[in-house]
């Protein structure tokens, strides 16, 4: 079954076709992906501009599919299926990927489903060189979602914890801004941070001690506070960095105890990380070392398969349109989706 996948939840236009039948040990099914990335377009102002993002997705869907056509050496009426981001996301955005998806599965007489974007990410990892088998405990870390999941089976997701005001990735963004750095805010923080000392300030790790759940707003604060109480430290090269390398630590610290926590508490041993943050380096490194110590072990999604793509979407797609569902003409998106929704494969 060959499966198209769209994924247009935010700012990152993602096709590829997943292909079950080229699933090998080299290969994991992956024909082919492109993806067109709106950082330059939404750098002028910090963050996405949603009605921005949404006109840029019409622009780049069919140039984008008709290279993934092109790529993949096939043609459009060797699609066996498409899969397309339902949610959650931007609703302008995710309405551009429905459309499409759903027009053209129409017109070629094959079935169609929308895909969770987050499931997608969860997903991810068994598309990897070391696929994870279930259950396991997954740390969703993407965009404006800071997520602990326990993953007993496809579409089978207890929430163990999440971020009640500002997610992770929102807080590097944010704390990248007040230190004068570029949107997206993670790789650039992090790039500062290699010549900084993690341990020059000792930032607040929120909520730490107090169940599962995560609160970044606090840190944010606390990184606005310190720029202001750190005179010249918008000029001076040290200063920046080692701001920038004690708020990383701050945040992977509190990723990593709590990653450690959830899998103690339901006596999983397994891990499972995805989204844009768990490309951090600092995070995966760390990660290793403590969960070694309790005889644990990490996943994590190929590199390119990180941030936002289609490929996790036409795999997510395939997991269930295989298991017999499928969405019917009508389309609909939903901005905010709980994962406990999704109905388990039977």
């Amino acid at each position: 079954m060959k499966v198209l996948g769209l994924e247009t939840s935010c700012d990152e236009t993602g096709l590829a076709i997943f292909d079950s039948e080229q699933i090998t040990s080299d290969n994991k099914g992956l024909l082919g992906q492109v993806l067109y990335s709106q950082i330059e377009l939404h750098a002028l102002y910090g963050g996405v501009v949603p009605e921005l993002a949404s006109r840029d997705h019409i622009r780049k869907l069919v140039p984008l599919f008709n290279e993934l056509l092109e790529q993949c050496n096939i043609t459009k009426d060797e699609i066996d299926a498409i899969a397309y981001t339902k949610g959650p996301g931007l609703i302008g955005a995710l309405m551009t990927g429905a459309l499409f998806g759903r027009s053209l599965a129409y017109g070629l007489d094959v079935p169609a489903i929308g895909v969770h974007h987050m499931e997608g990410h969860l997903l991810a990892p068994l598309m990897g060189a070391n696929p994870p088998a279930f259950p396991f405990v997954s740390l969703l870390v993407s965009g404006g979602h800071t997520l602990l999941i326990a993953a007993h089976a496809i579409g089978q997701y207890e929430i163990l914890g999440e971020s009640i005001d500002d997610a992770a990735g929102e807080c590097f963004d944010k704390a990248a801004k007040m230190l004068g750095l570029s949107y997206p805010g993670g790789p650039n923080i992090a790039k500062l941070a290699d010549n900084g000392d993690q341990n020059a300030y000792d930032l607040p790790r929120p909520m730490l001690h107090r169940g599962l759940d995560f609160s970044f707003s606090g840190m944010k604060t606390a990184v606005h506070n310190l720029i202001k109480d750190t005179d010249g430290s918008e000029s001076d090269p040290k200063v920046r960095a080692d701001i920038a390398a004690s708020f990383q630590h701050a945040v992977v610290d509190t990723l990593v105890k709590k990653c450690v926590k959830a899998l103690k508490q339901v006596g999983m041993s397994r891990l499972v990380i995805a989204g844009g943050v768990s490309a951090n380096s600092h995070l995966r490194e760390t990660l290793e070392r403590e969960l070694a110590k309790i005889n644990a072990s990490v996943h994590y999604a190929p590199p390119a398969l990180c941030t936002d793509n289609g490929a996790m979407i036409a795999y997510a797609g395939y997991e269930r349109l295989q298991a017999g569902q499928a969405d019917d003409l009508a389309v609909s998106c939903v901005p905010r989706w709980p994962m406990t929704e999704l109905p388990a494969l039977l």
